[in-house]
């Protein structure tokens, strides 16, 4: 019995916030319509919740979100070995998402001119004169399969090869070890 209450008190707990939020939404939905004078034209209730909402979330990004992350930030910035691990995470993974994707164009590298070694991977930077790296070297990351983890080399440009595929697809291949389609 115990066992069986358990369950229903999970169910409950993984039902009342959908069974809620639809409950409110349509509440919602209902009282904005019965306000309207527009009564021929049903479901302006529903238009009228989606910009309140939308507008509602612009600013709360906007105006507390940002200034809260920015505060956050500033803190785990004065941590001096927190602050080189958060910055190399959020650097990452700013790579990945966000406005400033770093691995736009993928490459075939030769690794090894004596056994025609070559492996995909994606140029993060293709000056390195800023880091004392002379004569026409780039930095290409190639990252592991099944893991959020990678190496990056520094190679002569002239065995770094564009290709003309899409990163996305690419990263895809790589992770998955070869197996997915390209």
């Amino acid at each position: 019995m115990k066992k069986l209450m358990n369950y229903f008190l999970h169910g409950l707990l993984l039902s009342a916030p959908i069974g809620l939020t639809i409950y409110i939404i349509y509440s919602l939905f209902t009282f904005v319509d019965g306000l309207l004078p527009f009564s021929k034209y049903p479901g302006l209730g529903i238009i009228i919740i989606i910009v309140l909402i939308t507008t509602l979330g612009f600013f709360g990004k906007a105006f507390i979100s940002k200034p809260i992350t920015a505060f956050f930030d500033r803190m785990i910035l004065k941590t001096p070995i927190i602050k080189i691990i958060y910055t190399s995470i959020k650097d990452l993974l700013s790579a990945f998402v966000g406005n400033e994707k770093k691995f736009r164009q993928p490459v075939i590298v030769r690794v090894n001119n004596v056994s025609n070694l070559e492996k995909l991977g994606f140029v993060t930077q293709k000056s390195l004169k800023d880091i004392g790296v002379e004569g026409e070297k780039v930095a290409v990351y190639f990252p592991h399969s099944y893991a959020f983890s990678g190496e990056l080399y520094i190679v002569p440009a002239e065995n770094v090869k564009e290709i003309n595929a899409n990163s996305s697809e690419i990263m895809k291949f790589i992770v998955s070890g070869g197996i997915s389609k390209v």
